[in-house]
């Protein structure tokens, strides 16, 4: 009785949180290079410039504090003459919990490598969304909710996404509410249609929604009536230009205590 107690006590450790070392790498690419060089200093920025993100260790250091979570694991199954083949394929969301969030997929032998490359994938596909209080019941004007409303679809899976006052919480499926969650979303109403047990496809649909909340134009107008953030708290939503490639980034100021 003893051991056993013993044996449990050592079962119940805390989880130890692993400190991120420093990433060294030989940037192949230009947005890569600039990074590395110090001209980008944000994820916004970047994203801005309008270059492909090909390189993983881009978003470790513009975002070094991100999340994943694993969203499905699917076994596919292929017989050979040599005999039956069996390959995963996984689909990951990666996001920083602060209006940053990537979806990807990868497909591998072995669970462990398939889960690292549908991270890096993840990392590739990353967008900067837009935060605000759209919900006509509120009026708070804090990024808690998607600004307006929001339309993806994948396959037979349709979602649309309007926005909620504070308090609700994320009125949606489980798949939806671990997008969102990394996204930096707190209060959403989701309406559904089609196969959502599918959840590849679902996730998909949530992920194109998201998308096109990035390409939605905003007037100044709105954007200091509803509060719209894009991106990281903190940085206000403007009409976006895209920057030239290769031009150095002014400092923003400093925000007044």
């Amino acid at each position: 009785m003893v051991a056993n107690r013993r044996r449990q006590q050592r079962g119940r450790r805390p989880a130890q949180k692993r400190e991120r070392q420093p990433v060294e790498w030989d940037p192949k690419t230009k947005l890569g290079r600039m990074v590395k060089g110090g001209k980008i200093t944000s994820m916004s920025d970047a994203l801005r410039t309008g270059l492909p993100l090909r390189e993983p260790e881009i978003v470790d250091i513009l975002l070094p504090e991100t999340d994943d979570e694993v969203i499905d694991v699917n076994m596919v199954q292929r017989m050979t003459d040599s005999g039956r083949r069996v390959k995963f394929v996984i689909t990951v969301v990666v996001g920083n919990n602060d209006g940053y969030v990537g979806l990807g997929q990868a497909k591998g032998k072995e669970v462990g490598s398939s889960i690292r490359k549908a991270i890096e994938n993840a990392k590739l596909n990353m967008i900067e969304i837009k935060r605000g209080c759209g919900s006509w019941e509120c009026g708070c004007r804090k990024a808690h909710t998607v600004p307006f409303a929001i339309k993806g679809k994948s396959g037979s899976v349709e979602i649309t996404f309007k926005p909620a006052p504070r308090g609700i919480g994320l009125a949606t499926g489980e798949v939806a509410k671990k997008i969102l969650r990394l996204a930096g979303v707190k209060d959403c109403w989701a309406f559904t249609s089609g196969k959502t047990k599918t959840t590849v496809n679902y996730a998909k649909a949530v992920f194109n929604a998201l998308k096109e909340n990035t390409q939605m134009r905003v007037m100044n107008s709105e954007i200091n009536k509803i509060g719209i953030i894009s991106g990281s708290l903190g940085i206000t939503a403007e009409t976006e230009q895209p920057i030239p490639p290769g031009t150095e980034q002014p400092t923003p100021p400093e925000e007044a205590k």
